[in-house]
């Protein structure tokens, strides 16, 4: 693996440079596993014992710890926020590997009437239809299939077996990883005598910037006008996003979650894993789902939400919790009541 000099990281990525800046650093590690050529951080307190015991050869760290680090003889690069400079650093690292050459692997099959930036990478057996778009820099991973009409930003990355459906459209930057589903049919059906009647989905689904998708993700097109979601979202893998689905800038949502038809949720919003949200309601900026969370009703006030009988605000939530933990005891003292004379 290349190294990299500690002077080319800090000069690349800021931070105040305490040690040898000729040390070569060959690998990015947690405290625990890092070894004299690696980088770590120290992002709290509290796992200052690892320090201790840590044989990193640097260490970014805040000022506070500065002391600790260099005293068992690691470099150190200080700076206000350790673990947002370790992932700005992941993210240095991973471009100074490299990618793929730009190009159209000689087994994808282009449309005549596709449009492919000379600086984009089509993979092995990817299909891109009529009238698509790639952007400078974007790359479409082996065995892809970008509908007609689909749009993908510069530096946008689709990974392998990604569909992206037609007329689908993402920003720049954006990562979806492999088995994503993008503009498949939303679940629509009007009931008909005892049978289903399929309605077409004739929306598309619109994506910004600086959006990840995780793997086998699945986000509907909409019935009519067409799902969005907004810069800056991050997805996590086997999520399901239904149709007319609007997800506001910057909310992530955690693994498993479900959220079903025509529902808004703001801006800044986490959701837990496994947490499920009816539709057609409304979830104001600034929501925190707890994991497991049912939520079938509008949240209209920003702030924390938890539970399934039903949720609730957390505190409510938590308090209604040890009650119920207490139930049993309770009926027991009630029938003791109940039989005394």
């Amino acid at each position: 693996m290349k190294a990299h000099r500690l002077a080319d990281i800090v000069a690349a990525l800021g931070g105040e440079l305490h040690g040898d800046g000729e040390l070569a650093i060959s690998r990015i590690a947690s405290l625990d596993q890092a070894d004299g050529r690696s980088i770590s951080f120290l992002a709290h307190s509290r796992h200052a014992p690892k320090l201790a015991r840590s044989a990193a050869g640097c260490v970014i760290a805040a000022v506070a710890s500065l002391p600790a680090v260099r005293a068992r003889g690691a470099a150190a690069v200080v700076t206000d926020d350790p673990y947002l400079y370790y992932a700005r650093l992941t993210q240095w690292w991973r471009r100074q590997e490299g990618g793929a050459a730009a190009g159209i692997h000689p087994s994808a099959v282009i449309d005549a009437g596709a449009q492919v930036d000379p600086l984009a990478t089509v993979g092995a057996l990817a299909v891109v239809g009529a009238g698509a778009r790639i952007g400078p820099h974007a790359v479409i991973g082996a065995h892809c299939g970008v509908g007609a009409q689909a749009r993908i930003g510069a530096h946008t990355c689709l990974a392998e077996r990604v569909t992206f459906g037609a007329r689908c459209t993402i920003g720049e930057r954006g990562i979806v990883h492999a088995g994503a589903v993008i503009g498949a049919d939303g679940f629509g059906f009007a009931p008909a005598q005892g049978r289903w009647e399929k309605i077409e989905q004739l929306g598309a689904v619109r994506i910004g910037d600086d959006v990840e998708i995780g793997a086998n993700t699945c986000i509907d097109r909409g019935a009519l006008d067409d799902t969005v979601i907004e810069d800056g979202v991050k997805l996590d893998n086997l999520i399901q996003v239904a149709h007319n689905v609007r997800i506001g800038a910057h909310t992530a949502i955690a693994a498993l979650a479900g959220i079903a038809g025509s529902t808004r949720i703001g801006r800044h919003c986490t959701i837990g894993g496994a947490a499920g949200v009816v539709g057609h309601i409304e979830i104001v900026d600034h929501v925190h789902i707890d994991a497991g969370t049912i939520v079938s009703r509008s949240i209209r006030q920003a702030g924390r939400y938890s539970g399934v009988f039903p949720f609730d605000d957390n505190a409510s939530w938590e308090k209604n919790a040890a009650t119920l933990r207490q139930l049993h005891a309770l009926r027991e003292r009630l029938r003791a009541l109940e039989k005394k004379p």
